[in-house]
């Protein structure tokens, strides 16, 4: 049986361009505390929540108007029996242009139902993908953690 890689969409009245620059602007849409950088292919960025929870990435694949891959290279999520288990998971961002709209899929690959931060991980991509990302494309301000 495949594993099932959690995935959703977004659409916005907006182009493939401005999806791509808002998504590169972390600090608007999902944790305001972060450190390094979010704009282009090999930049380093760690996303830092309240107490010692952090996720940090690499970007692996950075398309302009197209595509932007995340790799989680360390993280330190203390809820779960598995500290670490972000590391070596993927968080892609398709950007797929649609008459006068874009749609924006993402896919985080090795988040699959049998990990335990599965249920808690899809409600946070809900709240700031589904939530915040989408308001910052549609009425130009997110609500980042």
């Amino acid at each position: 049986m495949k594993k099932q890689n959690y995935e959703c969409s977004i659409t916005a009245n907006t182009s493939a361009h401005q999806a791509f620059e808002s998504i590169n602007r972390v600090n608007e849409w999902w944790v305001k505390n972060i450190e390094g950088r979010s704009e282009k292919q090999n930049d380093v960025f760690t996303v830092h929540f309240s107490g010692d929870i952090f996720v940090t990435f690499r970007i692996t694949e950075s398309v302009a108007d197209k595509k932007v891959e995340w790799h989680v290279t360390d993280c330190y999520l203390p809820w779960l029996k598995d500290k670490t288990e972000w590391n070596n998971t993927d968080v892609v961002f398709e950007i797929v242009p649609e008459n006068d709209s874009t749609k924006i899929n993402l896919t985080h690959v090795g988040l699959v139902p049998e990990v335990e931060c599965y249920d808690g991980c899809v409600k946070g991509w809900e709240q700031y993908f589904k939530g915040s990302l989408l308001q910052l494309l549609t009425t130009g301000k997110g609500e980042p953690s």
